[in-house]
């Protein structure tokens, strides 16, 4: 698998070192992450369009968050769960890379646009809350959704499409259980040092464009929460942003490694740890972020539960 692929029409996964027994262990460790990673977020999504107690813009939001988490993860898990299975290395057209590597690259940007909204969202909420309903209205945040979707995707045709101009001539086999583009970079033997300074950039303006307006408005969460006279108005008031909160530190502490560095033909033993961080780990943690940490979510699945219950026994 040495040579000239530079019109390569296939690549090869190496996937997960270990034995046959090691890679059994870890197709049932994935694919209980992944399960209750589809359970979970789907729970959400439909708990936040049947309950009345939910129809507002921060679980409007949330909703939009778990349907990117469900594609974020079943882009790269199905793929990796089954290369866990095969003996050797798996195979995966360029077709399939390219599309792989472009859907995943542009559900993350858009997930991140979308936490750097929730956090404006959080932002009126706390600190404007008389003018919330005027200022976060359902034409509002059915723009901002939308405007983070096009922009996610749009974004990322440049990066994705100069990624894969490249000349592929040492090899065809990614050393990791997905395309990732630091290791098809590894790959190429052009001079890539230009591209990955310019990918850099790129991930630079998408991470820290949505953690700048973050910072800002918890900084005004923190300042307006302090100026609470009583205790228990200050933990309500924090508890609307907690989970928010915990998720933005998981996603961005993730991505910042993975993506903002200059050399973006990172080990890959380090990519591969970090990669499933953010594929697996962080899906499979939302909606527990989400749900622990907020008694409308707890008592809307409580009243499900109990109305399936009655169902049952009826």
């Amino acid at each position: 698998m040495l040579g000239n692929h530079s019109g390569a029409t296939e690549f090869y996964l190496l996937g997960f070192p270990g034995s046959r027994e090691l890679h059994h262990i870890l197709f049932a460790i994935f694919f209980f992450f992944y399960s209750v990673t589809l359970m979970g977020n789907m729970v959400i999504i439909v708990i936040v369009c049947v309950d009345r107690r939910l129809q507002s813009p921060m679980y409007f939001f949330l909703g939009h968050l778990s349907a990117l988490e469900i594609l974020v993860t079943t882009i790269i898990v199905p793929v990796m769960l089954w290369g866990l299975l095969l003996p050797g290395m798996q195979t995966i057209s360029l077709a399939a890379c390219v599309t792989q590597l472009f859907l995943y690259l542009s559900l993350g940007t858009t997930e991140f646009a979308l936490l750097g909204a929730m956090a404006v969202d959080r932002y009126v909420a706390v600190c404007n809350p008389l003018r919330y309903d005027i200022i976060m209205n359902s034409h509002t945040c059915i723009w901002v959704v939308i405007m983070s979707w096009v922009f996610g995707f749009l974004f990322q045709i440049w990066p994705v499409y100069a990624t894969f101009q490249l000349t592929f001539c040492k090899s065809n086999v990614v050393n990791n259980f997905f395309c990732d583009r630091g290791q098809l970079l590894k790959l190429s033997c052009n001079n890539t040092l230009f591209i990955e300074f310019i990918l850099f950039l790129m991930a630079v303006f998408v991470l820290f464009g949505s953690l700048i307006p973050t910072i800002i408005s918890y900084s005004y969460i923190i300042s307006t929460i302090l100026k609470i006279p009583s205790a228990s108005g200050r933990r309500k008031a924090f508890s609307t942003c907690a989970s928010h909160f915990t998720c933005v530190v998981i996603g961005y502490g993730s991505c910042l490694f993975l993506y903002v560095k200059p050399k973006q033909t990172q080990a890959a033993d380090y990519n591969r740890v970090v990669s499933l961080m953010v594929s697996v780990v962080t899906p499979f943690l939302n909606p527990f972020i989400f749900t622990l940490r907020n008694d409308k979510v707890i008592e809307a699945l409580r009243d499900g539960a109990k109305h399936w219950c009655q169902l049952f026994r009826n």
